[in-house]
């Protein structure tokens, strides 16, 4: 490094913005995570003994991926090599890798290749380093905001260990934003600026986990505010609001209004209110709400409240939950209201939701069942001496595939869990099993084809 080089990199250390300065550079600096870098876990004490193989860090933006490589490349005794996926190209990584043969053949040293936004890469690029991390060329470490399971080479993945990070905690964000305020070496703590226990709670909550997005707000209203007459800096709701552009709405995730607010829009979900149900989504989405959770809640409702009636309303929840995990705000917004909106005028049953709550209490009180001797395995050694299998009665044998057997233990003969009722879809459903239950002749076999299948090895 030169006189030059030392001087940029001396002024960008102190330009850089907070987010950057205020990177850990040991692994107990870390907040968060503790689930994968807790002093028990694996990847902490891979880091300590400096014995790390390759990973891929996985997780919402802010949340730490870049940070844990950083701390890897201050503790390692590892050539440590950084690559961003935006820029670099197959001339960059085959620079890496020959540097790497080098280290290892003349002074036994490891080479660990940090590749930020590894799902960027096209699959020639991810095929290319394949070899090299599989005979120990490198080590690699990916980061990825995207689920590495669609995004990363299916080959690099089964020679990794996937880590999932999770979006910070509010309790940690603010945290984080007060080590920031208060750190006179890397932080804001020369400013002498104080934050009201709201804005602090303001700036956690809406920053969703990311605490690049805490730090860049706070760093801007620390800088673009004047001193009071106290000679400090006060940051109250009003600058906060302003400097992480999102308007102060009366709800809070952690307390009654947030409940009141899902509360809301579940029952206008089930009430048939579309309208209803897209004003409570927006407010929801105003204040920051996490979308994943919404979309949880609208799974839910599509099985609780809707179930049979409508049954691809659940099949539009799940899409949405995944879409929006993949897509993020602000376009998640648009695919959430098409499922709310579907959901809130689906037609509606909660047939199977009192289907298996009334099966599960039968089952505690019930103390003992059998299960009827017909439909036990058939297929053990010694099977069909205890009787097991036999008198079965396969109902694909049978007129509209249906035949009368004993399928509930003895003890519940008749008993009722699921009753479809006749809205929508489930109104088909109950015509259906009065049919085939009507129709029912339990000594007719089909056809000789259908005989001659009754017989194969496996029939249950």
């Amino acid at each position: 490094m030169d006189i030059f080089d030392y001087m940029r990199a001396n002024s960008m250390k102190k330009e850089s913005p907070l987010a950057a300065r205020m990177r850990p550079t040991t692994l107990d600096e870390i907040v968060g995570q503790q689930h994968i870098v807790g002093k028990d876990k694996m990847l902490y004490r891979a880091i300590k003994a400096d014995k790390l193989s390759s990973i891929i860090l996985y997780g919402p933006p802010g949340t730490g991926k870049t940070t844990i490589a950083k701390v890897i490349a201050n503790t390692t005794k590892a050539e440590f090599v950084q690559l961003n996926a935006t820029i670099a190209g197959k001339k960059d990584m085959e620079g890496v890798v020959e540097s790497a043969k080098n280290n290892r053949g003349m002074y036994q040293k490891k080479t660990i290749l940090f590749i930020d936004e590894i799902h960027r890469f096209n699959k020639g690029q991810q095929d290319y380093l394949l070899p090299f991390v599989e005979d120990g060329t490198v080590i690699l470490i990916g980061a990825t905001t995207e689920n590495p399971y669609f995004e990363v080479n299916g080959a690099l993945i089964s020679r990794s260990i996937i880590f999932e990070l999770k979006s910070l905690t509010k309790e940690e964000s603010k945290q984080l934003i007060m080590r920031a305020l208060t750190d006179n070496d890397k932080g804001l703590g020369s400013y002498g600026a104080v934050i009201d226990d709201d804005a602090l709670d303001f700036l956690a909550d809406v920053s969703n986990g990311d605490a690049r997005s805490a730090l860049n707000a706070l760093e801007l209203a620390v800088m673009t505010t004047e001193k009071s007459e106290d000679g400090k800096i006060h940051i109250d709701i009003d600058v906060a609001s302003e400097c992480i552009q999102r308007r102060v709405v009366r709800y809070d995730k952690d307390g009654d209004n947030h409940y009141d607010t899902i509360s809301a829009f579940i029952k206008s979900l089930r009430g048939s209110d579309p309208d209803a149900a897209v004003f409570y989504l927006a407010k929801m989405l105003d204040a920051g709400e996490d979308i994943k959770f919404i979309a949880r809640r609208m799974m839910i409702a599509a099985s609780e409240d809707v179930g049979n009636a409508d049954p691809e309303a659940l099949q539009v929840a799940v899409a949405a939950s995944l879409a929006v995990e993949r897509i993020g705000m602000p376009e998640a917004r648009i695919i959430l209201s098409q499922a709310a909106t579907y959901i809130a005028t689906a037609p509606k049953s909660n047939a199977s939701y009192i289907a298996i709550d009334e099966a599960l209490r039968t089952v505690k009180e019930v103390d003992r069942v059998t299960i009827p001797s017909h439909l036990q395995d058939a297929h053990y050694k010694s099977a069909e001496k205890l009787g097991h299998g036999v008198g079965y009665k396969y109902a694909h044998d049978y007129p509209n595939h249906y035949v009368k057997q004993q399928y509930l233990p003895y003890e519940l003969n008749g008993k009722e869990f699921y009753s479809p009722t006749g809205m929508g879809y489930e109104k088909k459903i109950r015509e259906h099993m009065k049919k085939i239950r009507s129709e029912a002749e339990p000594d007719t076999v089909r056809s000789s084809e259908a005989a001659r299948l009754r017989d194969r090895p496996r029939k249950d």
